[in-house]
């Protein structure tokens, strides 16, 4: 949208539409959906501007909200119509903080990967367009008496003898609740608290001497007010059961006061003038509770201030340290074993993460059995590629301050191996990965026989990704270090299946990475290579035998049964396995025993490219002639509700990275 044309519209808004600005940014767009959304054009005949019909604009870096002239005309009409979103919303996604962490930008190494606001939606290769509603209202208790009075403005120029007990008055006006159910309800009220919310943010964050010792109980008694409430079931349209994974967040329809709440109350406690010993008075356990049960609302920016606030309190509050670890691990335990259901497991590893960080050595008891007990068991969900880079970030900061640890990790990791979910497989290998880059030698050979032999199963898996991704550890220098130690106990298990494959695989790309492997083995140890080959030979003619003899027994049976007098009947049910098709499957196995370096050295180049046949479609036609057909595709594949990524994408992160807490007096 133009800037000088947004501007104009600004300055036409008329008193009803300024009080809208307490509304959603995503309700009011609903509102209107049956608008066009248009660029912002300007009419040489009468000089009015026409903008895009989304009702509010939010900027979250001042928290001033403006609303079009447009949205005043269209709040009446409603329509469930989708509408492609042309050019009022850009389809690329914009550089915002947000999609910088999660995208363009590495975590240092002593920070946790933070959580990503968009995950589930796909915003490169699928349409934006306005579609049904995908907010929520909390049940709030609402006030019985919602009419407010503005109070004198909060700044600088206030009386220093009336700024307590103004910033008091707006604290108690703040208590008061209203229902965002009704968007349009309210809204002159709603403008009051939202107006009184934003100068208190502004006054905090510029002024010193505000948090006074009578200021304690009645700002944190307005943070419960506000935040603590029931939050409402994950709904689905579908009326399937929600799905992190794929399906788009419901945003909170209150978000405009809870943004203001969260953000004041992460300026009352990064105050220079807040004193812990005070606030704990009021800051107990049960806020603590109640804090922790917010983490499983669906609103992915609520989540990602919830992280900010319970790291600082973490950091501020060292009496509540032990009891947050362990109401976290009681959040888990829930999870694991009872719901396998929670919006928030992601953000409260990212803040575990940072607490590991600072985990003094050696690692008390109580910690090794938060990773035995809890966090390895978090790879048994079936929603782990939610939180999985966050759980792989805790589990390579315990092996990196206990190599100890080793053996009963990745014992563990063997167990829960998945047997037929093909990505989990994958992200299980790309952590495998990880600890074997920390992994000390002599932990390395406790467990590098039960681990290849997991491996050498990847390595035949008919699911090319998996192979693939298993071959890669061939690429990884420190772990062929680890192998080629270890060579005589690794190659004998590896051989078989490196061997079988080098044929028998479907995927050619998968052959090259074999040879090139086998390649590798042969570098390390011509000598031991040479044995398994011809130990292999012998399996095969072992197994050769083992059908020869097989099959001749099977021809006594048929020599015996000819004699009975009902055979001609049976006679077409006898048809079996010949000699020559177990000739063929055995000749299929072993036509690559007979491995030289000069044929692994021409194998393991890359193929050459595929030519394409004279009668075949190219990829790209086919898959135009094929998009119009009612096929069932993956719900990320789906178009993406404008409203909902345009506010995960303005969302602007408090942290970029978690840090870690200093140290108690308890060390940990």
């Amino acid at each position: 949208m133009d800037n000088d044309a947004l501007e104009a519209a600004t300055k036409s808004t008329t008193a009803a539409a300024a009080a809208a600005a307490a509304v959603s940014p995503t309700s009011a767009p609903e509102a209107a959906a049956s608008i066009k959304i248009e660029p912002a054009t300007t009419n040489n005949n009468n000089n009015k501007v026409t903008t895009a019909a989304n009702g509010i604009k939010e900027n979250n870096s001042n928290f001033s909200t403006t609303t079009t002239a447009t949205a005043t005309t269209s709040a009446a009409t409603t329509s469930t119509t989708p509408i492609v979103v042309t050019s009022g919303i850009v389809a690329t996604p914009i550089k915002s903080e947000a999609n910088k962490t999660d995208k363009d930008s590495t975590p240092p190494r002593d920070a946790p990967p933070p959580t990503q606001i968009t995950k589930g939606l796909n915003l490169t290769t699928t349409p934006l367009m306005r579609k049904e509603k995908r907010q929520s209202s909390t049940r709030y208790n609402v006030s019985k008496n919602c009419e407010l009075t503005a109070l004198s403005p909060l700044n600088e120029k206030t009386p220093a003898q009336e700024r307590e007990e103004l910033f008091l008055q707006k604290l108690r006006q703040c208590c008061t609740l209203f229902d965002f159910s009704e968007p349009l309800s309210d809204l002159k009220w709603k403008e009051v608290k939202r107006a009184a919310l934003h100068e208190m943010v502004e006054y905090l964050s510029n002024q010193n001497g505000v948090i006074t010792e009578i200021i304690y109980p009645e700002a944190i008694n307005m943070f419960a007010v506000n935040l603590f409430r029931t939050l409402p079931p994950s709904s689905n349209p579908n009326g399937a059961e929600f799905d992190p994974e794929e399906d788009e967040p419901t945003l909170e329809s209150s978000w405009p006061h809870l943004q203001l709440v969260y953000e004041l109350f992460l300026r009352f406690l990064e105050s220079p003038d807040f004193q812990p010993n005070i606030a704990k008075r009021y800051i107990d356990h049960q806020f603590v509770l109640q804090l922790l049960d917010l983490f499983d609302s669906e609103d992915p920016r609520e989540r990602d201030f919830l992280k900010t606030v319970l790291h600082r309190i973490y950091g501020k509050f060292l009496g509540l340290r032990a009891f947050i670890r362990k109401q976290i691990n009681n959040v888990f335990y829930r999870f694991i074993y009872e719901t396998e259901h929670h919006n928030g497991i992601a953000e409260l590893l990212e803040i575990l993460g940072s607490i590991i960080n600072g985990f003094a050595l050696p690692l008390k008891e109580e910690h090794k059995q938060f990773l035995l007990k809890v966090l390895l068991p978090l790879h048994k969900a079936k929603s782990l590629s939610v939180y999985h880079p966050q759980l792989t970030y805790c589990v390579v900061q315990f092996l990196e301050k206990d190599p100890s640890l080793s053996e009963a990790v990745i014992k563990s990791l063997l167990k829960f191996w998945p047997k037929t979910h093909s990505p989990k497989e994958v992200m299980f290998l790309n952590e495998v990965e990880e600890l074997l880059d920390v992994i000390e030698p002599a932990e390395f050979q406790k467990v590098m026989a039960p681990l290849f032999r997991q491996i050498s199963k990847c390595v035949s898996s008919p699911h090319f990704q998996v192979a693939e991704r298993a071959l890669y550890y061939w690429n990884n220098e420190y772990i062929m270090s680890l192998i080629a130690d270890n060579s005589q106990t690794i190659l004998p298990i590896m051989f078989p299946a490196l061997n079988r494959n080098s044929k028998t695989h479907w995927n050619k790309t998968i052959h090259g990475l074999i040879y090139n492997a086998l390649k590798l083995f042969m570098e390390m140890n011509q000598r031991l290579f040479d044995e398994c080959s011809k130990n292999y030979k012998q399996e095969k003619q072992q197994e050769r035998e083992k059908l020869t003899q097989r099959e001749e027994l099977w021809q006594q049976v048929e020599s015996l049964a000819k004699t009975n007098p009902e055979w001609t009947k049976a006679r077409r049910f006898s048809d079996s396995l010949s000699m020559s098709d177990s000739q063929i499957l055995y000749d299929q196995y072993n036509e690559n025993c007979d491995l030289t370096y000069d044929k692994l050295e021409q194998q393991s180049r890359p193929p050459p490219a595929l030519k394409q046949q004279p009668n075949q479609e190219p990829r790209e036609m086919r898959g135009e002639r094929n998009k119009d057909k009612p096929l069932i595709r993956r719900k990320s594949d789906l178009p993406s509700d404008s409203g909902t990524v345009r506010a995960l994408i303005e969302h602007k992160r408090t942290d970029e990275y978690l840090t870690t807490p200093p140290p108690d007096a308890n060390n940990c």
